[in-house]
């Protein structure tokens, strides 16, 4: 199957982004193309949130997100809301439920998120293409206006009026992940943020493993604190490391070298609860009493940095605060990340400040446009990546 020759609009990548900003551009009365080299369109939101997909979040803020310009988000998230979002899949009778801190999920599978978008694109009229690698891009001269971009593609030659990058980051490429975005970026001469590996396990030295060994498979709910950022989730130990959502969220500040500081218990005194136990059950072994707190594995295993395991009586006050410092301020740096392989975003990507935040048109060319995740944009974990993708997609859509 060819492309037509020409549309109005040409986006490339069928994901989150992608699919929003088609179905909004053709019910504006856009012809609109939508082209993606894989076999198949929205594969990652078919695997997101445990194949749920957490396509929002109650509380969407600019504070949810990474970028080197903190407001350029803003403009986006505000004329398309979490709301818009729920307003639509309430159209399309997707049930879904809030789980915890405001996290929106669907109750069945992720697919009818993607249905959701698929019937949006084909009700406005949008074409989708799958198998399609884009050759090369070439902006056309200025008589040749309205047609602004000329791509020799796989499934032929096409020009459109605007052109939509939307090909996200680098982030699982056994998705399809590529950097095919920041090549665009460059090529027309756009800045492009550093990029890493973000929402991802951390993995930890051989020694550090050997350590933890026994805790793997077990979880605490802790706080986690690395610079000025702190995020109170569950851990869990792994094979390789440290993962868990407090993990993931954290990782997106963390730098090679820094370490966290982990609170295994933030919501107990610790200082005062072993206090009251000294009286209320002094011959009670210390590790007997952790592991009512945290599960069994992670008590012993912490219990091991405690000089003398003994009955709680048996404690100073000195020593009861150095054990409480154990438990309450746990200090390691991680060996590194996962990186892109497990990573659920790219932290990064086209610098925000050659955009425009009210059209996510590049300032020096016409025309040209970048939404989702290629962008220098990031949200923290529960569903913030899914809103921008709809806030810029949309944003992008009344312009093209």
């Amino acid at each position: 199957m060819s492309l037509p020759q020409h549309t109005d609009v040409l986006i490339i990548g069928a994901g989150a982004a992608g699919l929003m900003c088609a179905a909004n551009a053709a019910a504006r009365g856009r012809k609109v193309v939508v082209v993606d080299h894989a076999n198949k369109v929205g594969k990652k939101i078919l695997m997101s949130g445990g194949g749920r997909c957490n396509f929002t979040n109650m509380e969407v803020l600019p504070k949810h997100y990474l970028s080197a310009n903190e407001h350029f988000c803003k403009s986006a998230l505000a004329r398309y809301t979490q709301w818009d979002f729920i307003g639509l899949v309430l159209k399309h009778g997707v049930a879904y439920h809030e789980k915890k801190l405001g996290q929106l999920f669907c109750d069945n599978k992720a697919q009818d998120i993607l249905d959701l978008l698929l019937d949006e694109c084909a009700q406005a009229g949008a074409s989708i293409y799958t198998h399609c690698e884009i050759q090369t891009i070439t902006a056309l001269s200025a008589e040749k206006l309205p047609a602004r971009y000329q791509l020799v593609t796989s499934l032929g030659e096409i020009v459109c009026e605007s052109l939509v990058i939307a090909t996200g980051g680098l982030s699982i490429p056994t998705m399809g992940a590529t950097g095919f975005g920041y090549q665009v970026a460059e090529q027309f001469g756009l800045g492009l943020k550093p990029r890493t590996a973000g929402l991802v396990p951390f993995t930890l030295s051989p020694t550090q493993l050997e350590q933890f060994k026994d805790c793997v498979g077990n979880a605490a709910e802790v706080s986690v604190t690395c610079g000025e950022q702190r995020f109170a989730e569950n851990i869990l130990f792994t094979h390789r490391g440290l993962s868990g959502p407090a993990i993931l969220q954290i990782s997106s500040y963390w730098q090679p070298g820094q370490s966290l500081v982990i609170n295994l218990l933030p919501n107990i005194n610790l200082v005062e609860y072993l206090s009251e136990q000294q009286h209320a059950r002094p011959k009670v072994l210390l590790t007997t009493l952790m592991s009512e707190l945290l599960t069994k594995s992670i008590a012993q295993c912490f219990c091991n940095h405690v000089s003398e395991i003994k009955p709680i009586n048996q404690y100073t006050p000195k020593e009861i605060q150095t054990i409480a410092d154990v438990f309450h301020t746990w200090e390691i740096m991680p060996a590194g990340t996962e990186g892109y392989r497990t990573a659920e975003v790219t932290l990064g990507g086209v610098d925000v400040d050659c955009l425009s935040s009210k059209t996510m048109e590049a300032k020096t060319q016409p025309g040209l446009f970048f939404i989702g995740e290629v962008v220098d944009v990031t949200g923290h974990l529960g569903g913030f990546n899914f809103q921008w993708a709809w806030a810029s997609g949309f944003a992008a859509a009344q312009f093209v």
